[in-house]
């Protein structure tokens, strides 16, 4: 079973905030809170947790994995980002927002997409994500938190209690905000090429267009599988 551990969503208590990143150092595999749903993850690094999510969620090598970072400097240290990326972004977050970027060598091959060479960014805007990544000192791999039922399909959780059960015997840590269970997903967009492309129309996506409109860009929607 899980370790279950509350910490509030606004101010975290920082003994917890300590107790989860012990966890992660550990290289255990956690459920936690996000700024849209409830997130799988790990430490980055940790090559075992990772083969586990995939497991757990029963991913392909192609699904698209994510690095939360808690800054754009943060970003910028495994992502290839160009000047009008750089500045799009900026504006961006914190925020619930996914840019598929070029990854740098910094990023282990087994989190890429091994077509492309590109992964997932994310810096959510919530309390609870930010402070774990500031004290594990670098960025979680991570991935929505939810499971494919007999045909394949996810689950639709109601609430986060049930969200608990289904991962209480797969994970080894669970964090409760003791919030509702968000059904909004982020705004995911591919900024790999000359086009700015929407991938999945989430939180935020009013203030993402007007943002690249600013920029003279537009933000074409091709919606895929995330």
């Amino acid at each position: 079973m899980a370790k279950r551990i509350k910490i509030h969503p606004v101010t975290p208590h920082q003994k917890r905030i300590f107790d989860v990143v012990d966890h992660l150092k550990n290289e255990e595999i956690f459920v936690f809170p996000t700024d849209s749903q409830y997130a799988i993850g790990c430490d980055y690094q940790n090559k075992k947790g990772i083969d586990r999510i995939r497991k757990i969620r029963q991913l392909d090598k192609d699904h698209l994995l994510t690095l939360l970072c808690d800054s754009l400097s943060n970003i910028s240290k495994f992502a290839r980002i160009s000047d009008d990326n750089f500045k799009i972004i900026k504006r961006l977050i914190p925020g619930p927002y996914t840019f598929v970027l070029p990854a740098t060598k910094e990023v282990p091959k087994l989190l890429l997409n091994p077509k492309r060479s590109t992964i997932g960014f994310r810096v959510p805007d919530y309390p609870i994500t930010q402070k774990i990544i500031e004290d594990l000192g670098h960025p979680i791999i991570a991935t929505t938190a939810k499971l494919p039922d007999h045909s394949g399909r996810d689950i639709k959780y109601q609430d986060r209690e049930e969200l608990f059960q289904g991962m209480d015997k797969l994970v080894d840590v669970i964090i409760d905000d003791e919030q509702d269970l968000s059904k909004q997903e982020s705004t995911v967009i591919d900024m790999t090429g000359d086009e700015a492309i929407l991938l999945r129309r989430g939180l935020g996506i009013e203030k993402a267009e007007e943002v690249f409109a600013q920029y003279d860009k537009q933000l074409v929607e091709e919606v895929e599988q995330i």
